[in-house]
């Protein structure tokens, strides 16, 4: 392609990977009595992945494994780390989460786990519950720890966010993408350039693979019309609008997208401010009242906002989003905006939606 970079950046895996690799390994020791040098987990998108085991080991109860976690490019703070997972059988047929030495404990409500939860994202949970299928049927206790994590979760939000003792086990699609750099700019100009090449008129602008799920569910897309974003909102809506599109749609969570109506572009949470503060503020000036201040957008719609004050907000927050976007991207589409909480479900939008459906 003309005008393509030559750098190129390496991808890494997520922690919710490396646990689900480490989860497998140690069933295959245990149930198997095969020693793994190398696993393959699948993936949510249903590719395979397979990856080196750092050690396996039969324990007093069950066996252990770990992997070292590989962001690649990507400046995460968990690269490099260890990710253990122990894992024991029980009388039941069910996989129960435990937090190790070095993985949180949630302890406010507003995210995806319960208090009192280990803080393994939904994701990473159901990747190894896959993982472990494919070696065994038998109930497992599953506790997971993180080399060093007590000290690397200081260098996160997770203490802001009330999860205490460790880093979250996180991950989407199991993969890490390298962050903020001329080549993803590049990647996701090329994946701008395919849907405009598809006869689209009408994309899709999605952060990342919560917004994509979604937007295939509540709408008839096809797969080159939906265009991955991360955080670069303010070069993709630039590119977008040099077009020829007839609408575009963004579909994704109020607490990314909420940044994007005090007119910031670039999202990511090392260069731009929470949406907390302001979607409050809003929330107090529609339903006059106040509304108590949570840590996350999603722990203010979900507990702080009964259903018809949650509707009211997004919608209006949705609102906001276009009238930014419209203000700051002169172009011949109009846009429509849909907010969704983190299990995907349908908080409010903006627009019409006519297009999609």
């Amino acid at each position: 392609m003309s005008g393509a970079t030559t750098e190129t950046l390496c991808g890494g895996i997520t922690t919710g990977s490396c646990a689900a690799l480490a989860a497998k390994a140690a069933a295959l020791l245990l149930f198997k009595q095969q020693h793994s040098r190398q696993v393959e987990i699948p993936l949510p998108d249903g590719s395979r992945l397979r990856w080196p085991i750092e050690a396996v080991k039969l324990t007093a109860n069950g066996a252990e494994a770990s992997v070292i976690k590989d962001a690649g490019d990507d400046p995460d703070v968990t690269h490099g780390a260890q990710i253990f997972v122990d894992i024991e059988a029980h009388d039941g047929n069910d996989i129960q989460f435990r937090a190790g030495d070095g993985v949180g404990t949630i302890t406010l409500p507003g995210l995806a786990i319960a208090v009192g939860e280990a803080a393994i994202n939904p994701v990473p949970r159901n990747m190894i519950c896959t993982a472990l299928a494919e070696v065994t049927s038998c109930g497992i206790i599953v506790t997971v720890s993180v080399q060093g994590g007590r000290e690397l979760a200081a260098k996160t939000f997770n203490p802001k966010l009330g999860i205490v003792d460790g880093i979250s086990i996180i991950g989407t699609s199991g993969r890490v993408r390298p962050f903020s750099a001329p080549a993803l700019r590049q990647s996701l100009k090329c994946a701008l350039d395919i849907c405009v090449a598809a006869g689209t008129i009408a994309p899709v602008l999605v952060p990342g693979n919560m917004g994509r799920k979604a937007a295939h569910h509540y709408f008839k897309l096809r797969k080159q019309q939906v265009v991955e974003v991360s955080n670069e909102w303010g070069f993709m809506l630039d590119q977008a609008r040099q077009q020829p599109f007839k609408k575009l749609l963004i579909v994704g969570h109020p607490g990314k997208l909420g940044k994007l109506a005090n007119r910031q572009w670039q999202t990511h949470s090392a260069q731009s401010d929470s949406a907390v503060p302001y979607v409050t503020s809003l929330g107090n000036q529609l339903l006059k009242r106040s509304v108590e201040q949570s840590n996350t957008i999603e722990g203010l719609f979900m507990d702080e906002l009964n259903e018809q004050e949650r509707l009211v907000v997004a919608q209006q927050l949705a609102k906001e989003i276009c009238k930014a976007i419209v203000e700051t991207f002169a172009a011949a589409w109009q846009p429509t905006v849909v907010l969704i909480n983190l299990k995907g479900k349908f908080l409010g939008h903006e627009g019409d939606l006519r297009p999609w459906q």
